[in-house]
């Protein structure tokens, strides 16, 4: 491994005890413009975990409307996997879904005859048997045969927003391989970089995983995402992409944000960062939520320019535990202020296997006719198996409605517009069941159950979701009218 230049030492002021620094190979450019564009694709389909750096989306184009049926189109077996975690899909799991464009689908020979098909929309879904799926969305089939990664796949995988064929895939659980972030490119399928979880930068020793779907700035050809190693990582990828010679290459650069926050001795990157422009925001095991500047990989809670938007948390329930609350805020991404905060009680579980309590899904924000609420997804609240789905006010956090369910849920809500401009809400819980609620009251429109535990996160493009289950199975579902 290369050797690290120390660039520089930031302490934020606000914080007492807090102190960061960047740990660089072969001066990685990090002022060279680290702003996001506003769009994060100018290709059809969903690319990263809640499809966008505001992690506000996860659904491509519209469904029916007026919908009241979900119904099972196809299902795929992936493999069994390794015990405890078998196949299927976990938390997060949401798949990437894509429409290539031609000269893309043209370069990928493994395609076969799909790549003649102006209609052919992919889905590359992650999966604890370690392997990453191929599935053509029209007929359940498999697009292309698996990629094995060796190691079990937790989080969600992301795709080069560019539309270029490069994958990127963080493992979860080592099952025999080293452990980390893997990148592979889709014409031959052959793995072109590996970003090892056994950094000796890492301030979190012997755990390596990536749980944590990144993010690419298709601007500056730079990947930035957090490991449970607890270092934040930006990646000049100096990509080179052939599509006639079939030929694409990255020799990565890497920079490395490392911290050290108050007394807290708890590290790890467990959930995928939100960017605004040119400020990252993340939390850590440990309870810390900072933003950090991409441009100069320094904390910080000040825009060089523009409104302040808002970030919408939730805690769990665990080193408090077993019974405490899980707190949901509304902060202030100019200053870190909280604006509002909702308290909720919740019992975590601890036999005959340690189940945590509290939000363990990523907050939902609204837009159209629901643009006013936020959602959030609750697990073992107030007890037992039980969770709640809420929906909050933006601008007090009033609970506006909330949905008891019989069984917890990791999964989060997939907001969807239908033909007419409406908001419906697609959630999936611990008892297998998906659901369809109006986004606007929380009224239940159509249900379906799945075989398994759902913790994975659907995506939809247009009409038809795709969502993962802990029963070894892939689904595709399609959310129709009257």
């Amino acid at each position: 491994m290369s050797l690290f230049a120390l660039l520089l030492l930031a302490a934020l002021p606000r914080d007492g005890g807090f102190s960061s620094e960047v740990l660089a190979d072969g001066g990685v450019p990090l002022a060279d413009a680290q702003v996001f564009p506003e769009t994060y694709s100018p290709h059809e389909g969903v690319f990263t975990f809640r499809g966008n750096p505001a992690r506000t989306g996860g659904a491509h184009g519209v469904i029916p409307r007026n919908p009241s049926r979900l119904k099972v189109a196809w299902t795929l077996k992936t493999g069994e996997g390794r015990a405890p975690w078998f196949g299927g899909a976990g938390w997060t799991g949401q798949p990437a879904l894509v429409r290539w464009p031609a000269v893309m689908r043209h370069s990928m020979p493994k395609l076969k005859a799909l790549r003649r098909r102006d209609d052919f929309v992919e889905v590359i879904q992650g999966s604890l048997d370690g392997s990453v799926h191929f599935i053509d969305l029209a007929t359940g089939r498999r697009s292309r045969p698996p990629l094995r990664t060796g190691n079990a796949i937790k989080g969600s995988v992301s795709l080069d927003p560019r539309g270029y064929p490069l994958l990127f895939v963080g493992q979860g659980i080592p099952q025999g391989r080293p452990i980390g972030l893997r990148v592979f490119e889709l014409i031959g399928h052959r793995e072109v970089f590996f970003l090892a979880g056994s950094d000796r930068a890492a301030p979190r020793r012997g755990w390596g995983a990536f749980d944590s779907s990144g993010l690419l700035n298709r601007d500056t050809d730079t990947y930035v995402v957090g490991g449970e190693n607890g270092l934040l990582y930006l990646i000049k990828l100096n990509t080179d992409f052939d599509p006639l010679a079939l030929k694409l290459r990255v020799s990565p650069q890497l920079a490395r944000y490392r911290y050290r926050s108050g007394g807290a001795d708890v590290f790890g990157i467990e959930n995928s960062l939100t960017v605004r422009g040119a400020l990252a925001f993340f939390a850590d095991n440990g309870g810390t939520l900072q933003a950090v500047d991409l441009r100069t990989m320094t904390p910080r809670w000040r825009f060089e320019a523009g409104d302040a938007p808002a970030l919408y948390t939730g805690t769990e329930v665990d080193k408090t535990g077993p019974r405490g609350h899980a707190v949901l805020r509304r902060l202030d991404a100019d200053s870190g202020a909280v604006r509002w905060e909702r308290r909720y009680p919740c019992t975590a579980v601890r036999a005959p296997k340690k189940i945590d309590a509290g939000t363990f899904s990523t907050p939902t924000v609204g837009a159209g006719d629901a643009r006013h609420l936020v959602f959030y997804s609750l697990s073992r609240c107030p007890a037992g198996a039980q969770g709640l789905l809420l929906a909050l006010d933006k601008r007090d956090g009033r609970e506006v409605w909330r949905v008891t369910l019989a069984r917890y849920s990791w999964s989060t809500p997939t907001l969807l517009t239908d033909e007419d401009g409406k908001a419906w809400l697609l959630h999936g819980a611990s008892d297998g069941r998906v659901r369809l609620y109006d986004a606007r009251d929380g009224r239940e429109a159509a249900q379906v159950k799945l075989t398994g535990a759902i913790e994975a996160s659907p995506a939809v493009f247009n009409g038809r979701a795709v969502l993962g289950t802990r029963g070894n199975r892939i689904y595709g579902i399609d959310i129709t009218g009257p």
